[in-house]
């Protein structure tokens, strides 16, 4: 740095700067590889690939960051050149610039380890929620240690920059017009190709999704994510004639017992059962955070963490191979609300004109039921409240000041301090949040309102703490510890319930959210959507372990044909008992969207690309194969359709 600084005078500084970001960006990347070591791609080649193609996204990277920097060493008059100001905004602001950079390098590193990613729209949610992030890092981190690390290598980083004269070069060396013009040009010519020419996905080229995420750039990540959070389907995806799309999705749809309207650009049916319905039984709902599959003993896991759980699947129905669509929260409750397909971009949950759709509760409410949604949280975080408030549900959550929009015609009740015994940075402990679920149950009850309640758990999620005492693993040690709290809230809340005059007739169903992890080295990491269910307290002849392949989208539709109910539909769920359902999962990333059969595996990418593969379910492999056209015409028109009628505001 020291021949550097003497080198490039006034932009001395500088040019120490961004050698510094990329050679910490590299080691950065090392890390990653090194920290991935059994699962990247170390053949030679893909090794300098992934190197080179980082080094490129951070000069990408370094050139935005430093444009500012360029602007003010350009039009600074060179008599004020070493000047008091000149020092005290050069010292300032390159000392908040690194503070900063090395803050998003350990940043980068924790994100790593939850989600083996680069940033990527989680990041840019976790912007927006401030009090849940922090309060989250406060209780997974070590926060003074933290810091305190973070100052200590600003000021080390900052030291080396003195003592290889780049300070003194910046404050004692002048630049002519012709230099002050090439570089400021030079940078804004870079800055304009990164932005119109470069965009984040052409650093996936590798068909290791490991070596692709590392050779990102995680602050580049971060703004493409930004600017993408929403995509339309026809633009960035392969499509059809929209005619040949709806028409291939109908006949998918169709059973014997429902009647489609006139429209053919419209999924809307009427489904009938031929058997008399049964009396209106209430629904509890609990759609339980981050539930892997591969926690329970039914899968294969020995940790013994979900004793409850596994004793459950004995006697109720029990999904054996049922996928989540998504990675997210909000992606599960878009799927068993809306019951459809994971469309591009953002969870509908959380985007614009998203009330009013035909949801759940639409069919629950032309049957006289309640319906209400329960969260441990403030429900403004991840639009919750906005999204069921504005979809017919009344809201209980944990408010911490933020306020619904008029637009949304609810009535919202706030969970009090006196009916909590536990809380951490996402919401109070499952058991406060299924106690208060129990006594609004107990008043519908006496009211002769039939209700549908839905509960959103938040407990297993970091930093996997709640109330010491109640299991044998401490709290705050280990997502394991956390599933296993669930799993004794759970069994907490069917026996409390079993004491109540309403539970011969109430049916409590349960199912996950997304699993715990979705990072693999694949495109598309199938394992790691593989998720339980449960429809529990129905008679016992119907109890069974259903092994065909199906979605979250499917177990509404399901639970209503057990029902025997006439209702109207816009849901792409289909009932999984009746004898001709045809096995598939449809899933996908905000990026990815995915139609999965038994094994094989198409998945649909932006810049309408396509990829088949046959999947090996022993070690969660993919395999290349010959594309097969009815397959991939089949893919298209389930996400086209789904995303056509949010998009044009049909789903009504």
């Amino acid at each position: 740095m020291h021949k550097l600084s003497s080198r490039y005078g006034r932009y001395s500084l500088l040019v120490s700067f961004i050698v510094w970001f990329l050679l910490l960006s590299q080691l950065l990347r090392i890390s990653f590889f090194i920290r991935q070591y059994d699962e990247v791609s170390w053949n030679g080649i893909d090794l300098i690939r992934t190197l080179l193609t980082g080094l490129f996204f951070d000069f990408g990277t370094i050139t935005f960051i430093s444009i500012c920097s360029v602007i003010y060493y350009s039009i600074m008059p060179n008599k004020w050149i070493g000047s008091v100001l000149d020092k005290i905004l050069v010292y300032f602001f390159t000392s908040l610039t690194v503070f900063i950079l090395v803050f998003t390098f350990f940043a980068e590193v924790t994100f790593w380890d939850e989600f083996k990613t680069r940033f990527n729209f989680i990041a840019v949610d976790y912007l927006i929620y401030t009090h849940e992030v922090v309060s989250n890092i406060k209780q997974s981190y070590p926060l003074p240690i933290l810091i305190g690390s973070v100052i200590l290598l600003t000021l080390v980083f900052l030291f080396i920059f003195y003592k290889r004269k780049a300070f003194t070069k910046t404050f004692t060396s002048k630049a002519d017009v012709k230099t002050r013009i090439s570089v400021l040009l030079s940078t804004i010519g870079i800055a304009l190709f990164f932005a119109f020419f470069i965009n984040n996905n052409q650093a996936e080229w590798s068909s290791n999704r490991y070596n692709s995420e590392i050779s990102k750039s995680g602050i580049f990540s971060f703004f493409a994510a930004f600017r993408n959070n929403q995509m339309k389907y026809v633009d960035f995806y392969t499509s059809i004639p929209k005619d040949k799309a709806f028409d291939v999705v109908r006949k998918k749809l169709a059973q014997n017992n429902s009647v489609y309207t006139k429209n053919k650009n419209s999924i809307h049916r009427t489904i009938t059962d031929s058997i008399p319905s049964l009396k209106n039984k209430n629904v509890v709902f609990v759609l339980v955070e981050s539930l892997s599959g591969n926690f329970l003993k039914e899968f294969g896991n020995t940790e013994n963490i979900t004793p409850f759980l596994d004793s459950l699947a004995q006697k109720s129905i029990f999904f054996e191979d049922l996928y989540a669509t998504g990675t997210r929260t909000v992606r599960g409750m878009e799927a068993v609300t809306l019951c459809i397909p994971p469309t591009p971009g953002q969870s509908i949950v959380k985007r614009p004109e998203n009330s009013n759709l035909f949801t759940v509760s639409n069919v629950f409410k032309s049957k006289g039921y309640d319906c209400n949604f329960f969260y441990g949280g403030d429900g403004y975080f991840d639009n919750m409240n906005a999204y069921f408030g504005g979809n017919g549900f009344t809201i209980y959550d944990r408010g911490r000041g933020s306020v619904l929009s008029d637009k949304i015609k609810t009535v919202r009740n706030n969970i009090n301090d006196d009916e909590v015994t536990f809380e951490n940075a996402w919401g109070i402990c499952d058991e406060d949040i299924f106690n208060k679920m129990l006594q609004v149950a107990d008043a519908q009850y006496k009211n002769n309102k039939p209700f549908f309640n839905f509960v959103m758990t938040t407990s297993n999620h970091r930093p996997f703490t709640y109330p010491s005492g109640k299991i044998d693993i401490p709290s705050g040690t280990s997502r394991q510890g956390a599933v296993k709290y669930t799993d004794f809230a759970l069994k907490e809340l069917l026996e409390k319930a079993k004491t109540k005059p309403w539970f011969k007739n109430t049916v409590f169903v349960i199912i996950a959210d997304h699993c715990a992890s979705s990072a693999g080295k694949d495109e598309i990491d199938v394992a790691n959507y593989h998720i339980p269910a449960f429809i529990v307290n129905l008679p016992e002849n119907q109890y069974q372990k259903i092994a065909k392949q199906c979605s979250q989208i499917d177990l509404w539709p399901t639970l209503f044909s057990l029902f025997h109910w006439n209702y109207e539909s816009d849901f792409f769920g289909k009932d999984v008992l009746n004898p001709y359902f045809e096995q598939r999962a449809l899933l996908g990333t905000y990026r990815k969207l995915v139609l999965m059969k038994k094994e094989k595996v198409i998945i649909l990418s932006d810049q309408k690309k396509q990829a088949f593969y046959n999947w090996n379910k022993k070690d969660n492999s993919l395999k290349s194969i010959p594309m097969d056209k009815s397959f991939l015409y089949e893919t298209i028109s389930w996400y086209q359709t789904a995303d056509f009628l949010f998009t044009n505001r049909l789903l009504k």
